[in-house]
């Protein structure tokens, strides 16, 4: 039921997407504008249709959307910083001529927030999960403690999601890398030539973004936990609420 579940968010993701966010991108509308807007109305939607409304639902959520934030700040300073165009390949020439009303640097950008959401949802819902099951397993533990731990967790987590994202970039990029290395340039025009900065760009700032959620998202569960103390009775009880929810119970 849960896999049922996400493919409906899924479903739901791919209608914001084609019905919003690429007939805003192509009227002109602002790129960071229609790609936060739209991110975080996939989020709201796929994580409670996925994880049911709740306490720990509430605190990856609310974790996502900071760690989005972050992300699209990023985006935005890094193309800048780095000089992108958004055109680093024949598809850019393509949507010149049929939409020249586009700000590319922008399309850039949020392309950078929109690639970083699956992983991020993905972060952030761990770390939710791990904070109720660490208040569950020990309802004496401080809420210092509980995030003490529950970065433990995140640190080993989040360092195996950058690997993910880097070499799923790599895997995109390859065709692009074999022929950069046919033309036997320094590796320092390699990574200034705009199709691989792009892809740089884009790993860093998606990267930093989830490693910024992490702390976040833990302090954001470990400050909603339920308090220490309570007997593991009434800690399940707090964890399940009414109807299976993480709502503690009136």
């Amino acid at each position: 039921m849960r896999g049922i579940l996400a493919l409906l968010g899924l479903g739901f993701a791919a209608v914001v997407l084609w019905g919003f966010m690429i007939p805003g991108l192509l009227a002109g509308e602002s790129g960071i504008g229609v790609a936060v807007v739209g991110s975080i109305v996939i989020m709201y939607v796929v994580l409670y249709l996925a994880h049911g409304p709740s306490l720990r639902t509430s605190a990856a959520l609310a974790g996502t959307l900071l760690g989005i934030s972050v992300t699209a700040l990023l985006g935005v300073w890094a193309v800048g910083a780095a000089r992108l165009s958004g055109m680093s390949d024949e598809n850019g020439e393509f949507l010149q001529l049929y939409a020249d009303q586009l700000n590319f640097k922008a399309l850039l950008s949020a392309g950078i927030i929109i690639a970083g959401l699956g992983v991020l949802n993905d972060v952030t819902i761990t770390q939710a999960s791990a904070v109720w099951e660490l208040r569950s397993a020990a309802p004496d533990m401080t809420r210092r403690e509980i995030f003490s731990r529950g970065m433990r967790i995140g640190r080993d987590h989040i360092a195996s999601t950058i690997y993910t994202i880097v070499f799923a970039y790599a895997g995109t990029a390859l065709g692009v890398l074999l022929l950069l290395s046919l033309y036997d340039r320094p590796i320092a025009d390699v990574l200034s030539s705009d199709m691989l900065s792009e892809e740089v760009v884009r790993t860093l700032a998606s990267a930093i973004g989830l490693v910024a959620s992490v702390p976040i998202t833990t302090a954001i569960a470990a400050a909603t936990v339920a308090p220490p103390g309570a007997p593991p009775a009434a800690g399940k009880r707090a964890l399940r609420g009414r109807g299976g929810s993480d709502v503690p119970p009136a």
